[in-house]
């Protein structure tokens, strides 16, 4: 073992043209090398195959990489822990490049020793860096996710335009990485991440966290997580920020459904998974505000509920008639008695259909992604407030386009997370609690329309026969973090509709957006959905909207 370790130390010596002392962690410290100045620790265990010793060799290599062209202890204050990860992994990205222009041979032990090719649909923060680190290190390497190749496009054109000595450039595009990241909510773990190549040091050679009551390597990867204590945070998601005590989001049944790939021209079954689940309880006192704002509004909306739709009915039989397709046999009974009494008759004898009430079922499904909490024409309320608002002003008016009605909502964080909230169920009366989860539900995340509409139609299959309906209120056209291609969720949204269209159930929506007509005429179709350029004019058209679907053929 020992001879194992100074044969290390002299290859270090020969790449790096210093002398470097190559030691064994103690104990059971891990599989991760450490770098702590001209010193490295690698683990002790050593199978004694040709893989074990290519890892060892990348290990070194690694860490005479950043002894070559790193600067040690650079001030890590200002980055937050997922930050410092991806600089972390854009400057080990740097430092192999450039001991590999100086030294090609040891391109083969890097490319070797990388971590094995992740599942492609996983889109957890430590297999993106994997796939990042795998298409940086391998030209050649082919990979479909958004976030990689432009990780790589940065990469290169960095190469291209300031060199690989620019330490300050790799440093921007690691903070472009790292902010898109968190854009696309990408959940980061510090005390469970750990660097996905196995070749590579724990990188706490590149920082200096200085005096802080927190451990500094809380923010990157070490080999005990579990010793450290959790962050008081979620780090990739600032903007959701902790939830109040008590306000977690209870979930009530996972759903999975199929996705149309509008390029396969085919479904992908079992595609996206829809949570549903009870809002937290947050915002009870806006919601009381918004009913006592509700009470002076209503009577100026009920008369926009139209009349209710009533139908042909053939089980509803008007006696008595002038005319009509049968005869009225009482009525026919009483003629002959008549004429035995040399009574006048009644020439009323025919029966004919009737018109009864139309029975339907309507749902009102909320977009409830993160632009819908932007403020309405500068004003305090956002379109949020106004679209639940207009729902509460429309159930409290009795909704008498529809015998039975609903209100629900979603938002999306991509296609494995589609929540979905039954607000106010079917023949469920608007009271004083049902007010309250309505306004306690927030805005976040995206909206992918297609998952949801598949769901809500679900809920209208178990509705007695009629007319069924949903109606969509939505701020913009169907988007997530997963997809790219802005004509993929319009496609799928369109399918849904389709599909929805053929189990009975029509569909239609109020785009409150003056750039909607071209995706929503393709999702709906001509005559199915109208838009509200201004959203103040979302609850009479909503009203509108309800009466109209209940009223249809």
């Amino acid at each position: 073992m020992k001879d194992s370790f100074a044969a290390l130390a002299l290859f270090a010596r020969g790449l790096a043209g210093v002398d470097i002392e190559v030691q064994p962690l103690e104990g059971n410290a891990g599989t991760r090398a450490v770098l702590a100045g001209q010193r490295l620790l690698l683990p002790a265990q050593d199978d004694g195959s040709s893989d074990g010793e290519r890892l060892r060799c990348a290990m070194v290599a690694h860490a005479v990489a950043h002894l070559r062209h790193s600067q040690p202890a650079r001030p890590a204050r200002t980055l937050k822990p997922m930050g410092i990860a991806i600089v972390s992994a854009i400057e080990d990205a740097r430092v192999e490049r450039l001991l590999c222009r100086d030294f090609p041979g040891v391109h083969g032990w890097f490319a070797g020793s990388l971590a094995p090719a992740p599942d492609p649909l996983d889109l957890g923060f430590a297999v993106l860096v994997s796939r990042m680190d795998r298409v940086l290190m391998l030209p050649a390497w082919q990979d479909d996710n958004h976030w990689v190749n432009k990780a790589r496009r940065l990469f290169d054109e960095t190469v291209a335009s300031a060199g690989l000595e620019d330490y300050g450039a790799f440093r921007t595009i690691a903070s472009i990485l790292a902010n898109d990241l968190g854009q696309m909510r990408v959940r980061f773990d510090p005390q469970h991440y750990a660097v996905p190549a196995p070749y590579r040091d724990d990188n706490s050679y590149l920082w200096d966290f200085g005096e802080a009551e927190t451990p500094p390597d809380e923010a990157i990867a070490l080999q005990q997580p579990g010793s450290r204590p959790p962050p008081p945070t979620d780090a990739a998601n600032p903007s959701d920020g902790p939830l109040p005590e008590g306000a977690a989001e209870l979930e009530l049944g996972r759903y999975s459904y199929p996705e149309w790939d509008r390029k396969l021209e085919r479904l992908r079954p079992g595609w996206c998974t829809v949570i549903e689940k009870l809002p937290a309880w947050q915002g009870l006192l806006p919601v009381r505000e918004q009913q006592t704002a509700a009470s002076n509004t209503t009577e100026r909306l009920t008369p926009l509920a139209l009349p209710r739709a009533r139908q042909l009915d053939r089980t509803h039989r008007l006696r008595r008639q002038w005319e009509g397709d049968d005869v009225d046999l009482n009525a026919a009974i009483e003629v002959l008695v008549d004429r035995r009494l040399r009574l006048r008759p009644d020439p009323r004898l025919f029966m004919r259909p009737g018109k009864a009430p139309r029975p339907s079922s309507v749902l009102v499904l909320l977009d409830l992604s993160e632009s819908a909490n932007d403020p309405v024409h500068g004003g305090a309320r956002s379109l949020l407030d106004v679209e639940k608002q207009a729902a509460l002003l429309l159930a409290g008016s009795n909704a008498r386009g529809a015998d039975r009605f609903a209100i629900h909502g979603f938002s999306s964080n991509t296609r494995a997370e589609v929540y979905y909230y039954r607000l106010l169920e079917f023949g469920r009366p608007l009271e004083a609690p049902s007010r309250a989860v309505i306004g306690a539900v927030r805005g976040r995340y995206s909206t992918r329309i297609g998952a949801a509409l598949r769901h809500a139609a679900s809920h209208l299959r178990t509705e007695p026969s009629g007319q069924r309906a949903i109606l969509l209120v939505t701020d913009g056209a169907p988007s997530d973090i997963d997809v790219h291609d802005p004509k993929y969720l319009i496609e799928d949204a369109r399918m849904a509709v389709a599909e929805a269209r053929e189990a009975g159930v029509r569909t239609a929506c109020i785009a409150v957006d003056s750039a909607a007509d071209a995706y929503v005429r393709r999702i709906f179709g001509w005559r199915n959905y109208c838009i509200a350029d201004d959203a103040r004019s979302l609850p009479a058209r909503l009203a509108r909207m309800s009466a109209r679907l209940a009223a249809a053929n």
